[in-house]
């Protein structure tokens, strides 16, 4: 994978997810993936994210690049992740979203292997954007 881009997650997201790491034993690669993107991400108040930031809960419009298909998705909790229209942030397509903001691409190992290359065209929803701290 290449350098990975400067990713930004609020404080309280943060805290919801250690929570969830903390109560799951795996699998392994993919808490250790999380665990890494949270470790080197900029840290921010969530009344201070940017609105063009994939949080939690936030709807993203995204492009696959090595394959040309367009997404849009909601990146919500492990346990909301078998809902049409989600990914779980545990997944590998959830997990490289976090934190990107509208415009970056990512380099990311997809299912099974996949090279992934993720790039984020729009960010239809934003908790923090409309005041929602409570998602």
């Amino acid at each position: 994978m290449n350098k990975s881009p400067t990713i930004m997650m609020t404080r309280l997201d943060i805290q919801r997810l250690d929570k969830i790491l903390a109560s799951l034993e795996g699998p392994i690669d993919l808490l250790e993936a999380l665990e890494n993107e949270i470790v080197r991400a900029e840290v921010v108040s969530h009344d201070q994210v940017a609105a063009d930031v994939v949080t939690m809960n936030s709807t993203v419009r995204f492009v696959d690049e090595a394959s040309s298909r367009e997404f849009v998705l909601t990146l919500v909790y492990p346990e909301r992740g078998g809902v049409p229209g989600c990914i779980s942030v545990l997944a590998p397509v959830g997990i490289a979203l976090l934190g990107l903001r509208k415009g970056q691409s990512i380099d990311w190992m997809g299912p099974n292997g996949r090279a992934l290359k993720l790039t984020i065209i729009d960010i239809l929803y934003q908790p923090e954007a409309n005041g929602d701290f409570h998602l």
